[in-house]
């Protein structure tokens, strides 16, 4: 009965308790008394409730457990964790973040934690000739003849995340940080809210499936209300999200209860019902089509560079995406790729750790596929997945990025603490959450500053190291920097890892030596999202 033992213990308390207030008049029985009685009571409904059996088995006990499992996170983040285990961001680095955005000594003692001789530990070669130091604010004119009113970006920004994930005094933050800092700030697919426009930071503008901002009462798109948002001068780009990483092809609810006043003008939707981002666009259903509407936005914002950010999945419809800017000609003036590892504030498990591709294969894809096709000189490349510093922005320039996005480096930079709690409206440091208790305590000022520390420490990191390898400028960068232990004794370059597309190849009638390509390629059409005859054939079979 030992699994009693507690509810027993109470009982026995409590009537001890009162025998000493009334024989032994003791001054501190009452305080016993309400201890052992609420025990008493919370064990007799443990016993008495039918919803929890852990409970019926173990009253009292039971809520210990609940307790600890409560602070797990936070007990394994803390005391359990090593320095440079990944859950999915490590100790280092959050606090290279912090110091950098602090703009406290970011130097590290001894040497490194890394396994140097462990599989995938990567580096890049140094040069016996480095590079005299110089300015490290790198930037890319993206923009061509297509657009009257080209942007030049930073090499690193701040990725989409949405006022409504994020408090009001995080907008403002990430925003006076980015005009502090003379960089982008995605505005997510939750529109342009106030709070983006009080401090002036460049914006790009993310239209999702649910058409924020600019959607009729149907959830339609509304070219009127998307021109008059995008000609804003504080614009500076707008970006079609087709699908992000953390959940693609899955869309998301906000629900009636959490549609504030605010949220509700922001995005142009209803107060008292859920709030919804369609798991497809309403606007269009073809490559074709999809390119269309990219320069129609293009055209309705006054000629400013417009693109899409999407989420490599079905290897054929971004092929058939290609084969569409062949066949009409149509280009966008960007293209994002967003990486399975990046972040969201709530989605299913399932989707968050095994629905897409990672950024790494997924830009490579993009990159080669645009080389192939003869179209990589104009369209510019960014990528989001898991950045934090100057190595993860290098190697993911190494594959063929110009510019690189991070949203929850940028939330460290705000304070984030990692506290997985951005699902439940309980973020301690005031970032993720609409609790007004909790984001007015976010002082914007000071963080405003740190955010912008982070954008120039990081950059500062980067240049001394392309200054290492002798390089002047991150676009120099290519796979062939980048080293990767593959076996103990076995090191590999990422440019004998990842297989070669050459300028062209894919306008004859040869396919590059590449499985996807052999497969996928001929196959995929611009005129339909529709797998290709094998594929859909072999569904078939499998279904019957």
């Amino acid at each position: 009965m030992s699994r009693y033992s507690a509810y027993f213990i109470a009982i026995f308390g409590l009537i001890a308790s009162i025998c000493a207030g009334l024989f032994l008049h003791s001054n501190g029985w009452w305080v016993l008394v309400v201890l052992f009685s609420a025990l008493t009571l919370l064990g007799t409904w443990d016993i008495l409730q039918t919803k929890t059996t852990l409970r019926r088995l173990y009253p009292i006990l039971a809520h210990f457990r609940y307790g600890l499992e409560s602070i797990g996170p936070e007990i394994r983040q803390y005391f359990i964790q090593r320095d440079i285990e990944e859950v999915p961001y490590s100790r280092d680095q959050r606090a290279l973040v912090y110091q950098r955005a602090k703009g406290v000594s970011d130097v590290v003692p001894f040497g490194s934690e890394l396994d140097m001789y462990g599989d995938r530990y990567e580096w890049i070669n140094h040069s016996m000739a480095p590079t005299p130091h110089h300015e490290h604010d790198y930037r890319i004119g993206i923009g061509g003849d297509r657009v009257t009113q080209p942007y030049s970006a930073s090499v690193f920004s701040i990725s989409a995340m949405s006022f409504g994930a994020l408090s009001a005094n995080a907008i403002r933050a990430l925003n006076k940080g980015a005009k502090l800092g003379n960089f982008s700030h995605d505005t997510g697919e939750g529109s342009i809210s106030p709070y983006h426009r009080e401090n002036g930071g460049d914006l790009v503008w993310e239209i999702g499936s649910g058409y924020f901002g600019c959607r009729n009462a149907d959830g339609s798109f509304n070219p009127e209300l998307f021109a008059k948002a995008a000609t804003d001068p504080q614009v500076k780009m707008v970006e079609l999200k087709l699908s992000q990483g953390a959940k693609p092809g899955h869309g998301g609810v906000l629900p009636a209860a959490k549609v504030t006043h605010e949220i509700s003008v922001t995005r142009g939707v209803p107060m008292g019902e859920d709030c919804v981002s369609p798991a497809r666009h309403s606007a269009f259903s073809t490559p074709i089509e999809l390119l269309q509407f990219v320069a129609e936005m293009r055209r309705l914002s006054g000629g400013k560079p417009a693109g899409f950010k999407l989420a490599i999945g079905h290897p054929w419809e971004w092929f058939g995406i290609v084969k569409a800017m062949l066949e009409t000609g149509l280009l966008p003036d960007f293209i994002v790729v967003d990486g399975a590892e990046g972040g969201t504030g709530a989605a299913p498990s399932e989707f968050i750790n095994h629905v897409g591709l990672p950024m790494r294969e997924g830009l490579m894809l993009v990159q080669h596929t645009l080389v192939g096709a003869g179209l990589r000189d104009k369209i510019h490349l960014g990528a989001a997945g898991r950045i934090t510093g100057a190595f993860e922005i290098a190697r993911t320039m190494a594959l063929g990025a110009d510019w690189c996005n991070a949203a929850r480096a940028f939330m460290f930079s705000l304070g984030c603490i990692q506290s997985l709690s951005c699902n439940n409206d309980h973020c301690p440091t005031g970032i993720a959450t609409q609790d007004p208790k909790r984001w007015t305590r976010l002082d914007v000022e000071d963080k405003a500053q740190r955010v912008a520390n982070f954008h120039g420490n990081t950059l500062k990191a980067l240049r001394d190291m392309l200054c290492a390898a002798g390089l002047q400028h991150p676009s120099q960068l290519g796979p062939e920097h980048i080293l990767r232990r593959v076996t103990p004794t076995e090191i590999r370059s990422l440019a004998s890892l990842y297989p070669t597309v050459h300028a062209g190849e894919l306008l004859g009638d040869s396919v590059p030596d590449h499985a996807v390509f052999q497969h996928f390629w001929r196959e995929a059409r611009p005129d339909t999202f529709v797998p290709p005859t094998k594929v859909s054939e072999l569904w078939a079979s499998r279904a019957n």
